[in-house]
């Protein structure tokens, strides 16, 4: 069995050879050598430029539809390579990073670089609930849930930074 750091070849072609595995690694995003998830989040920006032009309902409504495309997504790209939230998995990027970015909808440039930031903190330092939630939910589901509740996290300190600033 691998780690959740490198991809076997065997890995890789599993992984690509399925639109469930293109999906969950972000259109190719989660290959990068190092620091998938960031790289993840940048690939999530170009979809979003896009999404930006949505009204907030629809734009709620491709967030839960890629929330549900991701939970299947996920799990099958888990299983094919063994490893439930293997680091080539990032489509829980693209979903958390567009919910960081929803104060960032009508804001200044710098708030998407903000939220962008915020996104990733808070995905990497994983403060409680949701290291709890990476650690205890299993499958696509558990993929997805700790980076939408990142999400959640950054945009509510955006939109505050936002009010206030």
């Amino acid at each position: 069995m691998n780690d959740k750091k490198t991809l076997t070849d065997t890995q890789r072609r599993a992984l690509t050879s399925s639109v469930a595995g293109w999906i969950a690694c972000g259109f190719g995003s989660g290959l990068a050598p190092v620091a998938q998830g960031t790289f993840g989040s940048l690939a999530a920006l170009l979809p979003w430029l896009l999404l930006r032009q949505l009204s907030l309902p629809l734009y709620g409504l491709v967030i839960v539809l890629g929330f549900a495309l991701g939970v299947w997504a996920c799990n099958v790209a888990g299983r094919a390579l063994g490893v439930d939230d293997h680091r080539s998995i990032v489509w829980d990027e693209f979903i958390g990073q567009w919910i960081a970015l929803i104060p960032a909808l009508l804001a200044p440039w710098w708030a998407v670089i903000a939220g962008f930031a915020l996104f990733r903190l808070f995905d990497v330092w994983k403060p409680w609930p949701i290291g709890w939630l990476d650690r205890r939910l299993k499958g696509g589901l558990g993929v997805m849930m700790d980076d939408v509740v990142a999400g959640v996290f950054a945009a509510v300190v955006l939109g505050f930074v936002l009010t206030w600033w």
